[in-house]
């Protein structure tokens, strides 16, 4: 029968690309050892593939239990291998999902040559700097430069639609900040500001980035911020997405959140899986526009992190500084703010619980030459509810490179 002839073809391929693995693969840093689960649901069989340094190992019916689960279907599964789709593409159209360490599910495509001896089109992998360790995730080879930041809480893992849609165009940069996600979790760090944008310049050094475009979500846009402010030479855009700005009022809480040490973290306690859950959903102002899974996957991820002890500390020590940043004077946020020099796009989400759109009035005050954009009925991620007008804005924008943009109009952008 032709359907039957066809799902043997199918199989044979499948079963060819799994072959080749060991052969194609690159190897993976001293120390690593991963176990990936892939299952193919249209074909009704999953492959086991172990790693290590110096070898990869291919196996049909796995039974043992996998650090990462992988599923999909033969023909995305068939694409990834010849390199005419990416795992984050395949992501962002929901023809793959992952359950276990979202690192190592998305890097494991850049674990092995593509046919032809083709590099593979994104890597993850670790950026060392003075004594501490970045987790970066890097897709593209275009000639300019581009780094996403992510919030409080997060991780890279929330910037990979954004990587699948400017690597096209711009080399990609989605790292973890330090304490956060994949990267090194120093115990006495200060996880303000200063701390982040330092280790963000020297994460550029590394790689011998001259400059860049930043594009930063929430505490990520603050960081971005402040690396505009220390180094405008080495920013050419800021793209801020909700970012977290300084209070200027509602600070009742301040003489006890000093009191209360980020230490404290360090007592072991749960978190349910229920409230992390909804907590990301109250970021969400549509819930219908954002698939189920993003939000499993996005709780999943945090109670992974979470179990560390010194990522407790870090996000506590990282929200408190949120908290208590001194809004005025000597040395404050919105003093700071008017010598700002890079394109600034600020975009705001109408419905966002935790950073108001109002901000962007005190924003166009201190810097009327900033663009500004109000999406309507858009919560706190704006690149996860709305990433197509999000991403075709920062498109737009990083284009216009070295010329000031008029304030653009504060009307609500509409959204299907």
């Amino acid at each position: 029968m032709p359907g039957s002839s066809m799902q043997a073809h199918r199989l044979r391929r499948v079963e060819e690309a799994f072959a080749s693995l060991p052969s194609r693969y690159l190897g993976a840093e001293e120390g690593y050892r991963a176990t990936v689960q892939v299952r193919l649901a249209d074909l009704g069989r999953t492959w086991e593939v172990e790693l290590r340094p110096e070898e990869c190992r291919v196996r049909v019916s796995p039974s043992r239990r996998p650090d990462v689960v992988v599923g999909t279907d033969a023909s995305t599964w068939l694409a990834l291998r010849e390199g005419r789709l990416s795992g984050l593409d395949a992501f962002s159209r929901r023809r793959l999902w992952a359950r276990g360490d979202l690192d190592q599910a998305v890097g494991f495509e850049g674990r092995f040559k593509l046919p032809d001896d083709r590099p593979p089109l994104l890597r993850m992998h670790d950026v060392r700097v003075r004594s501490a360790r970045i987790s970066c995730l890097t897709a593209g080879a275009g000639p300019e430069h581009a780094i996403l930041i992510h919030g409080l809480g997060g991780a890279k893992s929330s910037f990979y639609e954004t990587v699948a849609a400017l690597s096209p165009d711009y080399t990609v940069h989605a790292i973890d900040l330090p304490g956060f996600g994949s990267s090194s979790k120093p115990l006495r760090a200060g996880y303000d500001p200063r701390f982040f944008s330092r280790h963000v310049l020297r994460f550029m050094d590394a790689l011998g980035i001259e400059s860049a475009h930043l594009i930063g979500n929430s505490m990520g846009g603050r960081v971005s911020i402040e690396v505009g402010l220390e180094a405008p030479d080495r920013v050419r855009t800021l793209s801020l997405l909700a970012p977290s700005m300084a209070w200027l009022r509602g600070r009742g809480w301040s003489p006890l959140v000093r009191l209360l040490r980020p230490e404290l973290a360090a007592i072991p306690h749960v978190l349910s899986q229920d409230l992390v859950r909804r907590r990301f959903w109250t970021m969400i102002a549509r819930p219908d526009r954002v698939d189920p899974s993003v939000g499993d996957i996005a709780s999943d991820e945090f109670l992974r992190i979470y179990r560390s002890r010194s990522a407790r500390i870090a996000f506590y020590a990282a929200a408190r500084n949120i908290y208590l940043e001194k809004p005025h004077g000597r040395g404050g946020f919105w003093t700071r703010l008017e010598g700002l020099e890079p394109p600034s796009l600020f975009v705001w989400g109408s419905d966002d619980l935790l950073v108001p759109a109002r901000f962007s009035r005190h924003v166009a005050a201190i810097l009327p030459d900033s663009a500004q954009v109000v999406l309507a009925e858009c919560g706190h991620v704006p690149q996860v509810e709305l990433p197509e007008p999000t991403h075709s804005m920062l498109r737009t924008f990083i284009d216009s490179t070295g010329r000031r943009r008029p304030l653009l109009p504060l009307a609500a952008v509409e959204s299907a």
